[in-house]
Order: structure tokens, then sequence, then C-alpha cells
């Protein structure tokens, strides 16, 4: 399942959009923990490649190996700027720069690899009822409110 995007803020609201009604057509329930996390990790791709390429984009969603209630959901953003994502250490004033930083946080797995003259942003989610209900929040990280 595929979504292009174009390069324009509000697109970030059509990809949750979109995401929501894919993952309802999966059987993933709109009130699991993991469609909140994997909403937020689409806003926050979807965001990087809209503000920081200026480029159209295409979002991917695949849902992989779904057996007995475990799968992994995959999220793909490519764009077509060859500069590489690059996470940045921000104060606690700034309004920005803290996405990469989310999505280490909160995904499985992510990484990035060149597309052609783009790249591709892609994470991971592990849905596996024991798995989550035993991890901590946030992917382990502590975040305090300033």
């Amino acid at each position: 399942m595929q979504l292009e995007i174009r390069p324009d803020p509000a697109e970030v609201g059509r990809a949750r959009r979109w995401t929501r009604s894919r993952l309802a057509g999966s059987g993933i329930a709109a009130d699991e923990p993991l469609a909140e996390t994997l909403i937020l990790l689409v806003s926050e791709l979807v965001t990087n490649a809209v503000v920081h390429t200026g480029c159209p984009a295409v979002l991917r969603l695949s849902l992989l190996g779904a057996t007995a209630g475990e799968a992994t959901i995959r999220l793909e953003v490519a764009d077509q700027s060859d500069r590489a994502p690059a996470p940045r250490c921000v104060d606690g004033d700034a309004t920005g720069g803290r996405g990469l930083a989310l999505v280490d946080g909160l995904a499985d797995r992510w990484g990035w690899s060149t597309d052609g003259a783009g790249k591709r942003i892609w994470c991971e989610l592990d849905r596996c009822a024991a798995a989550r209900a035993a991890a901590p929040a946030w992917g382990g990280f502590a975040y305090e409110a300033v």
C-alpha cells in the first residue's frame, strides 16, 4: 500500500488519515497502542520528508507475517533528496529536531538507504501482544517534561 505525498505540510494530516484507514482494514484497532505509535511515526517521517527535502515523497505501509496476532508493520518514506537523515541534538527550548530521536525510541528497528537518486527511510514495529505488554513505554527512554 502506498500514498503519494506532495511537498506541502498539509500532507502530514492526510498521511495520518490514510494510515488509520489502512490499519483498520488490516484488523489493527485505532485504540491499540501499536496504531497510536505507528501514527506518530508516520507524522515524524512524513514531516521530515516534507519540511527538509521540499520534494514529493511516497509513504508505504506493509504488514509482514500476519499470523496469530503477531506481525511486523513496516513504514517507509521514500523521497527524491539525496541528503542523509541527520539526528540532531537540541536543547529543551527547541520546537523541532526530535523526530529521528522519537523514531529511534519508538520503533523496534529503523534505518535508511539510498534509493535511486533519493533515499528511503524505514522503521518497523512488531505486533506481539506479550512483548509489547512487557516492554517499557516509549521504547525504554525516559522523557522529561520541561
